[in-house]
């Protein structure tokens, strides 16, 4: 079943390098550039302009939606709204969402599909990381043998600040630190955190929410080693699933 990613030239996402809808976007043909003289054989259309965003953001983008290719939605078998759809957070308005899918299955008489990829495994998956140095530079410093620029690269690029169990925002608990990694890169810095005691060597920092993007967009710059990846069982035992090691660096390059 053959589709056309189209572009409503409508978002709500803030962060340009997320936003498919943003000025000059290669994602989506917008109305001015649909060709509808070569739809014949296209059975649906596909719009992905959302990033972690709720139900509310959904329902105002419809009219944006219908407005550009509605009278082509008619013609249509299905429609994909795409993914960024946090369906599992806590706060994710499941009714508004029901409400938007039935209405486009009903005026249209399409079947919809949705890509909620990420709230899969949202809140899922932790990443440990060990104090290995700290300093002072004007402020408070730890090194980790974690990188943002490695490890985590959302934080660099969304950006975006992991939540760390038992930390709290920066001057919220007694003693404040900038937490950076070990690379030569001056940014690769993951932010500021505090925590109810000073920081030393050996103690354990632990990432959450880190099961999605940080496998599948980590590397190994500077030669830092990729994490292990264990399977915490309910009764809390570890298994080893996968450990990295320097052939898997050469093998990148």
């Amino acid at each position: 079943s053959c589709g056309i990613r189209c572009n409503p030239e409508y978002s709500e996402i803030e962060t340009d390098i997320y936003n498919p809808c943003f000025k000059n976007s290669r994602l989506g043909t917008t109305l001015d550039n649909f060709d509808d003289s070569l739809i014949d054989g296209i059975d649906g259309l596909h719009f992905h302009t959302m990033c972690e965003q709720g139900s509310d953001v959904l329902k105002r983008t419809i009219p944006h939606i219908e407005e550009k290719f509605g009278k082509y939605l008619y013609n249509m078998k299905w429609i994909n709204l795409g993914g960024g759809h946090h369906i599992t957070r806590d706060d994710y308005d499941l009714d508004t969402l029901i409400e938007c899918v039935n209405y486009l299955h009903d005026k249209y008489d399409v079947q919809v599909y949705l890509e909620p990829g990420e709230a899969v495994a949202l809140n899922a998956g932790y990443l440990v990381s060990e104090v290995i140095d700290t300093a002072k530079n004007g402020m408070d410093l730890a090194i980790l043998d974690a990188s943002a620029a490695c490890h985590m690269p959302d934080v660099l690029e969304m950006p975006y600040r992991p939540n760390i169990i038992g930390s709290g925002q920066a001057d919220e608990k007694p003693y404040t630190y900038r937490l950076g990694g070990p690379t030569c890169l001056a940014g690769d810095i993951i932010g500021d955190y505090s925590f109810d005691k000073p920081l030393k060597e050996g103690d354990r920092l632990v990432f959450c929410d880190m099961a999605i993007y940080s496998m599948c967009k980590n590397n190994t710059f500077n030669g830092m080693p990729l994490p292990s990846i264990y399977l915490q069982k309910l009764d809390g035992e570890l298994e080893l699933i996968k450990e990295f090691g320097y052939d898997d660096f050469k093998m990148r390059l």
